[in-house]
């Protein structure tokens, strides 16, 4: 591919390849293991498998074979729940964002590692970030993985540190009450996931942190000490992404897919940035792109 230079000169060649490789861990508490049709495959315990969204139907015989009874997706795209009930799998899905795993989802996700027939496979889009957080939840939930376990497994598995969000679920993680999960009375194939409005408004929260940021000189804004650039950059990009995966992006116009395309391109050069030292200037310059770019997807389609 072509390299395409952004404000301060970042590549978009650079934006574009693959996410770097999982971190080395001399402690590593899960086994590598290789599945057909799922990438970034690990048994963490015998009940628990963690790895990407089975891709296709040898995925799902592969998974069967191994004794999966349930998979759990964490994503926010729709499950191949008729793919998986060809193979006598059971789909639960429960999405989660990569600020971390809300309070309600703990509470589910612990309701499935103890109540549900397993073995279980969980997975988000690349089995990198979210997937790992969820197995780190069910895992500390059924007593398999102490919260250091937890962490070690994270790194193991991928997971960024740009995604602060996801190691505190892991870290502080407290298990649900009898009440809790008593409260849990539906776990669905397939939930009700957002809206492109509702997409919107996640990204309007984060675009306005990073005003915050760079009016504080792209630090962190004062009395806020959980938020910082790069995070809320990470996130806004993954947003980004993450619409693009929805049904109802693919239903729209070329138009709005293009002006899409161009705001996860721009909030990548952005999050690409503020990884490594780099001036002011240039980060106020592509920061510009990012505004540009978001507002003009906002004038067109924001109500509809």
């Amino acid at each position: 591919m072509a390299a395409i230079t952004l404000a301060g000169g970042i590549a978009f060649a650079d934006v574009c390849r693959a996410d770097d490789k999982p971190a080395a861990t001399t402690n590593a508490v899960a086994k590598p293991i290789e599945i057909a049709g799922v990438h970034n495959a690990f048994q963490v315990t015998p009940k628990v498998i963690s790895g990407s969204q089975p891709e296709g139907d040898a995925a799902f015989a592969a998974l069967a074979k191994l004794g999966v009874k349930t998979i759990v997706s964490v994503d926010g795209g729709k499950p191949d729940v008729e793919g998986a009930r060809k193979h006598g799998l059971k789909y639960v899905h429960l999405p989660i964002g990569y600020d971390g795993v809300p309070t309600n989802r703990v509470v589910e996700l612990s309701k499935v590692s103890t109540e549900l027939q397993g073995p279980f496979f969980v997975h988000c889009h690349h089995g990198k970030h979210r997937g790992p957080a969820a197995v780190a939840v069910m895992c500390e939930a059924d007593g398999s993985l102490t919260s250091d376990k937890a962490v070690i497994f994270l790194r193991q598995a991928g997971t960024s540190d740009d995604y602060p969000g996801l190691y505190r679920s892991a870290r502080e993680f407290k298990k649900p009450t009898s009440a809790q999960l008593a409260a849990v009375k539906e776990l669905p194939e397939t939930a009700r996931t957002s809206s492109i409005v509702d997409a919107m408004v996640i990204i309007d929260e984060h675009f306005d942190w990073l005003k915050k940021c760079q009016a504080a000189g792209w630090k962190t804004p004062p009395g806020h000490a959980d938020i910082s650039p790069a995070n809320e950059s990470t996130i806004l990009w993954e947003q980004f992404r993450e619409m693009a995966r929805m049904d109802d992006t693919a239903k729209r116009s070329d138009d709005y897919r293009a002006k899409l395309a161009e705001s996860e391109k721009t909030a990548a050069a952005l999050q690409k940035l503020l990884k490594r030292p780099a001036d002011k200037t240039a980060l106020d310059a592509t920061f510009k792109l990012v505004t540009q770019s978001c507002a003009a997807c906002h004038k067109d389609y924001r109500n509809q």
